[in-house]
């Protein structure tokens, strides 16, 4: 089962950076951004996660909590959020729950073999908990404004 949008986004708990555990149901009455990417500290997901970092101020005007998704272990965030100065949490998906859930793992090619990998992927979810918007095979090059904008546009219609 994944999400569509319009349709609540089933429970999940997962191991998050700042030895949390993090649930859907801790931001009931806020709205989620969750962004995949494919891994730490490679140069589009240090760009993305830069992006999300710089306008965390204005999401957090926007009533809109932001959380990154890889594969990666806890200690590759750690690392990845203290060397870039990441102010949200990472989630470690080791297990591809979240990855399975919000059907993002895909057939990727990389220098002519494929492999399975996260395809770049975000998600807004409303304060209510149901699926507001996604974007998928994301491109980061202003990606995070198109977010923005529309965790604004979801935040002033509540």
């Amino acid at each position: 089962m994944s999400v569509s949008i319009g349709h609540p986004v089933p429970e999940f708990t997962a191991a998050a950076t700042g030895d949390q555990q993090v649930s859907l149901s801790d931001y009931r009455g806020r709205q989620l951004v969750i962004y995949f990417y494919p891994k730490d500290s490679t140069p589009g997901c240090t760009t993305e996660g830069g992006d999300f970092r710089d306008r965390k101020a204005d999401f957090d005007d926007a009533n809109t909590v932001i959380l990154g998704v890889s594969r990666d272990g806890l200690r590759a965030h750690e690392n990845f959020k203290a060397k870039q100065g990441f102010n949200f949490e990472l989630i470690s998906d080791k297990d591809e729950a979240l990855c399975q859930l919000f059907d993002v793992i895909k057939l990727k090619k990389l220098y002519g073999k494929e492999h399975l990998g996260i395809e770049r992927s975000t998600f807004l979810i409303d304060r209510d908990g149901n699926l507001a918007r996604e974007w998928r095979k994301v491109k980061v090059k202003g990606h995070v404004e198109e977010v923005l904008e529309a965790a604004r546009e979801l935040n002033a219609a509540s």
